[in-house]
């Protein structure tokens, strides 16, 4: 049986000539791109082209893009779908839906384009209005609504249906079981970490700001949301709902909203929370994490300990910068507890490595005890100053001030 589900599966591979053939179209369309547009400057330069003709052959330019965009989605989105995944982790022109293509995305996607095509038609009928039929206008305003009604119950079932499916219900919503760790070391100690019991943890307060910014721009939960929070190796599931906002002394509620949205993850910034221990600077990372996975990024967690231990071993191996590389597939890596533990000279190199490889190319989440301008009490050598100037260029930076909670809660356990 085994054998015949591998046959059965290896079959996808049919489908591959079809792209190549659609591959021979987008030559086509280039073709015809460029031949409507030879005869367009032909016509204006020897004065024959009127203004409605400039307007309709500009208009059957837009259509022949729009089309070979298309047929982009279909051959890229589809192959990387159906048949087998395309090694572009790190290419700097990786357009950013590749990284969380689905069939439901993909389906979105295409209905948005096909109503985008539809649309420049039915403008060409009503700039050449005169020479088109009443009966010909009705149909294609018709067939237009039709493609509109189309991608909007497209975009309803991808959507809503599908946060349906993956919310979790019942005790599961506020405290769930702790994530399975991911492959390599970096994630054996977060597995080991124990999961609070969720009747000693007390229900926070969600923070109206987040709770705002979330009602206005929801997160779209796509597709393998679970997957990808199983494979994160997150000690602990945390939302940012449950976030108890009365805790911290100060911190910036907008930014962590504004963060909430999960955008910082594909414009390839990083995020820095600083503050003493037990301030939630931990809880925000995994919140942050839990959004970014469920809006499509892979995400992967650890200590900075757990990064210094995986990247000597990459170096000891001889394979620091496969590993850098492959690493590229995690849009976002989250390295926690920064200044816990001293960095010799060796291991500093690795983190700098680490933050120099991943600038302008993914996303950091970094947690630490202390700014970033007193990071030389914690890294050492000479690459410490440009470890915190690449980190630091296109990061958002949240300070938490407080008591630790875990000793409050302890201090008024004792109290009591």
């Amino acid at each position: 049986m085994p054998t015949l589900g591998y046959a059965l599966f290896a079959t996808r591979w049919l489908q591959a000539p079809l792209y190549f053939g659609l591959v021979a179209a987008q030559g086509v369309y280039v073709y015809k791109f460029f031949n409507e547009l030879w005869t367009l400057i032909l016509r204006c330069v020897s004065g024959r082209a009127s203004e409605t003709y400039v307007m309709l052959a500009v208009l059957k330019l837009v259509d022949v893009v729009m089309i070979a965009n298309l047929l982009i989605m279909v051959i890229v989105g589809g192959y990387e779908t159906f048949v087998s995944r395309i090694g572009l982790q790190g290419h700097r022109d990786q357009p950013e839906w590749l990284s969380h293509v689905n069939s439901n995305v993909l389906k979105v996607k295409l209905a948005t384009a096909i109503v985008g095509i539809s649309s420049v038609h039915l403008l060409q009928m009503f700039v050449d209005v005169h020479h088109t039929s009443r009966h010909a206008l009705l149909w294609g305003t018709v067939i237009h609504m039709a493609f509109i009604f189309s991608a909007a119950i497209l975009a309803y079932m991808s959507g809503p249906m599908a946060r349906r499916g993956e919310r979790p219900h019942g005790p599961e919503r506020t405290a769930a079981p702790a994530a399975a760790p991911a492959a390599g070391p970096v994630a054996v100690a977060a597995a080991e970490q124990p999961v609070p019991d969720p009747a000693a943890v007390r229900v926070p307060v969600a923070f109206p700001a987040q709770r705002q910014a979330a009602d206005a721009d929801p997160v779209e939960v796509t597709a393998g949301a679970e997957e990808r929070i199983r494979d994160a190796g997150f000690p602990v599931r945390k939302q940012l709902e449950e976030f108890d906002e009365s805790h911290p002394l100060g911190f910036d509620r907008e930014t962590v909203a504004r963060l909430g949205k999960a955008d910082f993850v594909a414009a390839r910034r990083n995020v820095v929370f600083t503050g003493p221990p037990g301030t939630g600077k931990t809880h925000l990372a995994v919140g942050l994490g839990l959004r970014a996975c469920q809006a499509g990024h892979r995400v992967l967690f650890a200590t900075a300990g757990e990064w210094a231990a995986r990247l000597d071993a990459a170096r000891a191996a001889g394979r620091l910068t496969e590993e850098l590389t492959a690493l590229d597939s995690c849009p976002l890596l989250i390295v926690d507890e920064v200044g816990y533990t001293p960095f010799d000279e060796a291991a500093t190199a690795l983190f700098f490595r680490l933050v120099a490889h991943r600038y302008e190319r993914g996303s950091l989440i970094v947690t630490a005890d202390r700014p970033a301008d007193r990071w030389d009490e914690v890294f050492s050598g000479p690459s410490v100053p440009a470890l915190v100037d690449r980190l630091g260029h296109h990061a958002e930076t949240v300070r938490l001030e407080g008591d630790s909670y875990r000793t409050r809660r302890a201090t008024s356990a004792w109290a009591g």
